[in-house]
């Protein structure tokens, strides 16, 4: 997809005026960093780190049953939430394959709100929409919203400044306003770390960010972009679509079979599903920490014993553990332990590793 082609969001000219540089991503043409991706990173484990993360889907399911639909095609079981919480979901096909990861906003029985990853928002819409009963409406709002990411110890007080709700549960939103105008903040993000995001509609998000900006600086914090969010998802062992969930890749395999509401009478993909947790899956999510000096990436080859047993998924450096990390998937069949030594073929070099179990570092989220 070439520069001209790719999306930008409602405020891609505050990234320019702040100095990005910029990068595609999904289809668009996001923010990779400011200050460098260290400094970022480590602002938002240590203090707070403003992310936008606007290129992020927005789906709207409405009608009588609405809640009803989307529980029986999407896989957690909204029926264990209520309105006002949210709650994180996969979106299968009936082979066990993941469409995409995604939250959903139960909003009350007649109203569930969607955020998908941005290239998969189509094809999610497209799937609810063909599904969808007499009387429920599946509307595509990508670009009728904002999504702002405001992550770190000192989230709380960043949003509370702008005199925004901050005190609901983990994984809960509020609608509330903001200079006259609404702003949906939920107690989510993809970071580890105790934060919020803020949903404003598109043509109040420039504003909005800007306030946060300022909010954020004031209290020490760094403006961070998508290469902190990569390095701070994979030290939390959180999946990314493409990388560790896929069509080719389940949610049993991917150590996400805990969002699957197992007890359900149906959702896309069940009996697939819970065949392959019967048999065990092939292959398992594990992470992988280097004991040498060396940073891991995606497509490597993970050997033990001179055998290949899996693949990385996603690899970087950690800055917070300051070594190369990496999620692989595993073959089940390898006998593969939490603490054995692993090696991965870097460009040729065998480097030393030892398997962990992820998160890499401890959550602060709630």
């Amino acid at each position: 997809m070439s520069e001209d082609t790719l999306a930008r969001g409602p405020v891609h000219a505050v990234h320019t005026e702040l100095g990005a540089t910029f990068a595609p991503f999904g289809g668009w043409e996001m923010p990779v960093s400011y200050a460098g991706v260290v400094a970022e990173h480590n602002a938002v484990r240590k203090n707070v780190g403003l992310f936008d993360v606007s290129h992020l889907g927005k789906a709207l399911v409405s009608g009588q049953g609405a809640a009803e639909f989307v529980n029986s095609a999407l896989t957690a079981d909204l029926e264990r939430i209520g309105p006002g919480k949210a709650q994180y979901t996969l979106c299968c096909t009936e082979s066990g394959g993941v469409v995409d990861d995604l939250i959903a906003y139960f909003v009350g029985p007649d109203e569930v709100f969607l955020i998908p990853n941005a290239a998969n928002t189509a094809a999610v819409v497209a799937g609810l929409a063909d599904a969808a009963p007499a009387g429920v409406t599946v509307a595509d709002r990508h670009r009728d919203f904002g999504v702002f990411a405001v992550q770190g110890p000192a989230s709380r007080d960043v949003v509370a400044t702008l005199g925004l709700p901050v005190d609901m549960e983990y994984m809960a939103f509020a609608d509330a306003t903001w200079n006259g105008v609404p702003v949906r903040v939920c107690r989510t993000g993809y970071t580890g770390e105790h934060g919020y995001e803020l949903v404003p509609s598109w043509s109040d998000a420039d504003a909005l960010f800007r306030a946060l900006v300022d909010a954020v600086r004031a209290a020490g914090g760094l403006v961070a972009g998508l290469g902190a969010r990569d390095t701070l998802r994979t030290e939390m062992g959180y999946p990314l679509h493409g990388h560790e969930l896929s069509l080719e890749i389940s949610p049993l395999q991917a150590r996400c079979g805990w969002a699957v509401g197992w007890k359900k009478d149906a959702f896309w993909g069940k009996d697939a599903l819970t065949a392959e947790k019967a048999a065990g899956p092939t292959r398992t999510l594990r992470g992988i920490k280097a004991v040498g000096r060396g940073v891991l990436r995606p497509g490597l080859t993970v050997m033990r014993d001179g055998s290949a047993v899996g693949t990385t998924t996603s690899g970087t450096f950690s800055p917070s553990l300051g070594v190369g990390i990496a999620l692989a998937l595993i073959d089940t069949a390898a006998n593969v332990s939490d603490g054995d030594e692993v090696h991965v073929d870097v460009r040729g070099r065998m480097l030393a590793c030892e398997t962990v179990a992820p998160p890499f570092v401890s959550p602060n989220t709630k």
